[in-house]
């Protein structure tokens, strides 16, 4: 096959060298027979060869000039047909038309010069020498055009058009459903479509740098649209009070249309005056013993987050089990009057003498106390400070008049989705103050899930913006089995890093795989990885250029390639989301797939009225605030004293009185 395509362009290089001749020969005999006078004078002329030209001239071949300059441009363009130049990437269109085009002018326009009242000789000449001219420059023309490139490459540079697909548009809908209006490209053209999140309950997961759009173009429609069908609804507002003011104007529009209207409550440190008060240890909800533990554990844990990655340190283990007791002490104390984590912060702080004999005299919680009075009895007071200590710091960080006041109240319980009393509640963070009230918040949010998260319950929505800054050791599963118990949970994050570094690899690896829809922003590093990696490879069209020295070659595939590879999800713009959602058996859903611009920032003229203000609850000055903060010091006092009076005047108990400071 070689050796055949080797002879084929050896022999049309052959025929157009020949045709080239031909054009040159006829260029001459027309010189030679209009500018027969100069060949003459110049002794160029034969007998032989004005013979033959006189019979060529009786065929009518010299009938008019330009008759036989025609002729000889006809085979010149022929040549041309076959010529192969070395091709060059500066090569020019535009220089090679400029030269034909001026060498056509100057070829055909040169006869004007034999009309010229000079010298025959000298007209002659100067006839020639532009006709030449004219002749090259077509040439030359011809020569640039055959050096261009004209196979190009596509100029989608970052193959834009090569990686988007078909996405789904259809709109479907259902008494639980989000729906988000957006629009894609497809082959360079824009599409309506719609991010249909039909099953809530398999959870959502938000992601997205600082300023992608999430809580515009995501979250505000998540609230807005849950209320509007009916759920009661939790929501963590990071930066309060966005979300808050968000799910307030919701509840006031759609609260007529619930079959047992809402409540709607707010907690935050700040503003007191509007902030409802909310006991997270509530005797209602402190069951049992293991509820203890896993209050005391978590707000630890959220208080000292390196804790996360040790649990089951000595240390670790036993400031929760001291705090465990505490709590449970006082659930256990005049039937749970008194429990609350302001009580329990400062029961913690009444010296060991008195705390243990009163701790010990509960038999539920000797097995929790008995360490810690066994190393007090033995004098290792060091390793009892390194037991207790890192638990009394901890929360010495909580004993704040503000959070005694909001968490010693009682304005509502956390069972949000009581089908009888349903209620919207919003939970405020500080950016200025994460670690004091995200742990306290931590607290909060732990209690609620356990209330919620069970069956016959009304239909709920939580929603946590910046999920990192709280601590929740059971999120996995409260995504995991929660499904089943209507609990539609929306989690925010800005980067998988984020949980990372709080909750440990593998944590935050549960949390990213199991969330049945994810919609993410603009990320990058191994977030951007791993959602790149779920989308998987579609099929995209490949153009290959080889230039060598005579010719181009083009080579054109189709081969699998990524989707949407990590560059293009670590570039996208505010309001562009990636992402897959879930569906159901009875709604199904083929192109689960999307990369689209989402258009539901677009309010309507309902929404862009003004946001009404939060109401104000109560009136809380300092002074009742203050007074709060010493009541509750007071409290402690008296429990303590009324106890150690009880095991004093009982013969039974007064053996459990340590006296362990006693020279």
């Amino acid at each position: 096959m070689s050796s055949n395509t080797g002879e084929n362009d050896q022999s049309l290089r052959k025929i157009t060298d020949m045709t080239r001749l031909i054009s040159l020969a006829v260029l001459g005999l027309h010189f030679y027979y209009y500018c027969y006078q100069i060949f003459a004078d110049w002794g160029l002329n034969s007998v032989i060869t004005d013979r033959i030209l006189g019979k060529i001239a009786s065929s009518g071949l010299f009938s008019f000039p330009d008759k036989t300059k025609l002729i000889a441009l006809v085979f010149l363009v022929i040549s041309m047909i076959g010529i192969k130049g070395k091709k060059d990437e500066r090569a020019s269109a535009k220089n090679g038309i400029i030269r034909i085009l001026i060498g056509t002018v100057i070829y055909f326009t040169s006869s004007v010069f034999l009309q010229f009242d000079i010298a025959i000789l000298l007209a002659a000449a100067i006839y020639i020498i532009f006709c030449l001219v004219g002749y090259m420059l077509i040439l030359s023309g011809a020569s640039v055009l055959s050096r261009i490139i004209r196979a190009k490459l596509a100029k989608d540079i970052f193959n834009k058009e090569n990686e988007t697909f078909p996405q789904f548009e259809q709109l479907l809908q259902n008494e639980y459903s989000i729906n988000l209006s957006a629009k894609y490209k497809y082959k360079n053209k824009v599409r309506n479509s719609w991010i249909n999140i039909i099953n809530p309950f398999r959870a959502t997961l938000v992601c997205g740098s600082p300023g992608s759009g999430k809580t515009h173009f995501v979250f505000r429609h998540v609230i807005s649209q849950h209320v509007a069908k009916g759920f009661s609804m939790f929501v963590y507002d990071f930066k309060y009070s966005d979300l808050t003011k968000l799910a307030y104007r919701a509840w006031l529009e759609n609260k007529a249309n619930y079959p047992v209207e809402p409540a709607f409550y707010t907690i935050n440190f700040d503003d007191l005056s509007r902030s409802h008060r909310c006991n997270p240890l509530d005797q209602a909800g402190m069951t049992d013993i293991t509820d203890a533990v896993e209050s005391a554990r978590t707000i630890l844990l959220a208080l000292n987050r390196e804790w996360i990655k040790r649990q089951g340190d000595f240390f670790v283990e036993s400031s929760i089990n001291f705090m465990t007791a505490i709590i449970w002490f006082l659930r256990r104390y005049n039937d749970g009057e008194y429990c609350t984590l302001p009580h329990v912060i400062e029961l913690m702080q009444v010296d060991y003498d008195r705390l243990f004999t009163i701790l010990r005299v509960q038999k539920e919680i000797e097995v929790f106390v008995n360490p810690f009075v066994s190393a007090y009895l033995n004098e290792a007071l060091q390793q009892l400070e390194g037991q207790i200590g890192s638990a009394k710091i901890a929360l010495a960080r909580l004993a704040s008049p503000q959070l005694y006041y909001v968490m010693s109240g009682n304005d509502f319980t956390l069972d949000i989705n009581d089908p009888e009393a349903p209620k919207i509640l919003c939970m405020g963070n500080n950016p200025q103050k994460i670690q004091t009230y995200g742990a306290v918040l931590s607290l909060y949010i732990s209690r609620l899930i356990k209330l919620v998260n069970q069956p016959n319950k009304q239909k709920s929505s939580m929603i946590f913006d910046e999920f990192p800054t709280i601590y929740l050791n059971n999120m996995d599963t409260l995504i995991a089995t929660a499904r089943s118990n209507k609990v539609a949970t929306t989690i925010g994050i800005q980067d998988l890093s984020q949980l990372k570094k709080d909750y440990g690899r593998d944590y935050a690896e549960v949390i990213m795989n199991i969330a049945g829809n994810v919609i993410s922003g603009q990320v990058s590093g191994e977030t951007a990885k791993q959602i790149s990696d779920r989308f998987g490879r579609i099929m995209q069209d490949r153009t290959g250029l080889s230039i060598n020295r005579m010719d181009t070659s083009v080579s054109k595939s189709h081969q699998l390639d990524l989707a949407i590879p990590q560059s293009t999800i670590s570039s996208l713009s505010s309001g562009e989301f990636v992402g897959f959602v879930a569906d159901n058996p009875d709604q199904k859903i083929n192109l689960k797939g999307f990369h689209a611009e989402f258009t539901t920032g677009n309010t309507s003229s309902k929404s862009k009225t003004a946001t009404p203000e939060l109401p104000v609850v109560r009136t809380a000055n300092d002074s009742i605030v203050q007074q709060n903060y010493l009541q509750i010091k007071k409290e402690i006092e008296q429990i303590v004293g009324s106890e150690m009076r009880r095991i004093m005047e009982d013969d039974g108990l007064e053996h459990l009185i340590l006296r362990g400071n006693e020279d």
